[in-house]
């Protein structure tokens, strides 16, 4: 059976809704009235995550946990680095900041099928069909939330492609989605603001009705929306997404390519006050042909994800900044006959750092042949705790699902304690 979850506040999600109100209903006009003032505030006032999503499941064997000389280990050769990590030679721009991450290579995690992979590594709850549970951008959206008065611009971002939505928490918590150049398709409506402004009162003023009749949580959660996407058209708030603001040489050092993109608007996003961004590159199924794939893939990798840790360490944001690195799951060691690595949950590595957490650290270990873990396994849950902790979260906070079960943030795990202190 399918697990259904919200993907994301699209703009195509707002004319959905919004066209249910017939002529009334246009969306969106401005997310962002008052971000650039208070800028500077957020930034002193709260951390940030920043989420690079590895869709697929990225053979981490080969990446940050290489086996060199083993019949599992493959042609990839490790570099040494800044940190006590080796990693994958095609990433020698990523080896000069590895002082800055650490990589978690005790993963071992139950859920090898892509959907349950994913929606287990984005929430640290498996599918259930009775509930649907909040992804770790939402939760951080949540929790972040009454920092954030005067926050009129998204709480969540995802870049470059959809992410888990927000479960019992609500559509206002919901990803934003945009592309790797910080647009929204079709936001010019060619209508007149004091037009539009009306026709969002009277809506308002019609779901108002709704709710003081009390008919569930839906017009409660499509009002928050509403409030939230009132103006997001004629915003000057709205610049915070246009990546061509930045300078020559700031676009170079992130590369010329969608991911490269996307962690440059990561970066514009956090540091105009947004708590959680995530930033997709996809294409990591590497059943077959996976050494010549990584040969193109990893460079791009390279690129975008040295240039954030560079640029966030450069403008002093990483230290209220939180960057994972993961997928739904690792690649197995055997190599397959066509040259690839299937599915495989049970070894396999994240990457952390930034905020309090320590850098240039190497945690757990695995097999000789990569096939198992050998220290202290760490799970979804695990990571999530972690994350919410070097944000400053209570890992004490507990939710309320809409079946009315309790729901303890990051389903009870535990902080990795070896990357603090």
């Amino acid at each position: 059976m399918p697990f259904h979850t919200p993907t994301g506040m699209t703009r195509r999600h707002f004319m959905t809704h919004l066209a249910g109100a017939s002529a009334l209903a246009l969306p969106a006009l401005s997310l962002t009235r008052s971000v650039y003032a208070a800028a500077d505030t957020m930034r002193r006032n709260h951390k940030s995550a920043i989420l690079l999503w590895m869709g697929g499941g990225p053979p981490t064997i080969d990446i940050w946990d290489l086996k060199p000389g083993a019949p599992t280990g493959g042609p990839s050769r490790p570099i040494a680095t800044k940190g006590n990590a080796l990693i994958n030679d095609r990433m020698p721009l990523l080896a000069e900041h590895m002082d800055k991450l650490s990589v978690i290579r005790s993963m071992s995690t139950r859920e090898a099928d892509h959907e349950r992979g994913r929606y287990y590594m984005h929430t640290g709850y498996v599918p259930n069909p009775n509930v649907q549970h909040p992804s770790y951008g939402s939760v951080v959206a949540h929790e972040m939330e009454s920092q954030l008065s005067d926050m009129e611009i998204p709480l969540f971002v995802s870049v470059g492609g959809g992410s888990e939505g927000p479960g019992f928490l609500g559509m206002a918590y919901a990803p934003f989605q945009v592309d790797s150049n910080g647009r929204v398709r079709n936001l010019n409506m060619g209508i007149e603001e004091q037009r539009l402004a009306q026709r969002f009162a009277l809506l308002e003023t019609i779901e108002g009705r709704f709710i003081n009749q009390r008919r569930g949580m839906a017009a409660i959660d499509h009002a928050k929306v509403l409030g939230k996407t009132n103006s997001l058209l004629t915003s000057e708030q709205m610049k915070a997404f246009d990546v061509g603001k930045e300078s020559d040489e700031t676009k170079e050092l992130y590369g010329d390519s969608g991911f490269g993109r996307g962690c440059m608007l990561a970066r514009r996003l956090v540091e105009h006050g947004v708590p959680f961004v995530e930033v997709n590159l996809g294409g990591w199924d590497l059943h077959q042909n996976c050494f010549t794939t990584l040969d193109n893939k990893l460079p791009e990798m390279d690129k975008g994800m040295s240039g954030l840790m560079q640029d966030l360490s450069q403008r002093g944001l990483l230290e209220d900044t939180v960057v994972i690195w993961m997928g739904e799951f690792g690649r197995t060691p055997r190599i397959n006959a066509t040259a690839g690595r299937d599915h495989y949950a049970r070894a396999w590595s994240a990457v952390v750092g930034g905020g309090p957490i320590n850098g240039g650290l190497t945690v757990g270990e695995t097999s000789a042949d990569g096939s198992r873990v050998e220290s202290q396994p760490f799970s979804s849950e695990d990571l999530m705790a972690t994350v919410c902790h070097a944000l400053g979260i209570s890992l004490q906070t507990t939710f309320t699902s809409n079946n009315g079960r309790p729901m303890k943030i990051a389903n009870g795990g535990s902080v990795i304690t070896e990357l603090f202190g």
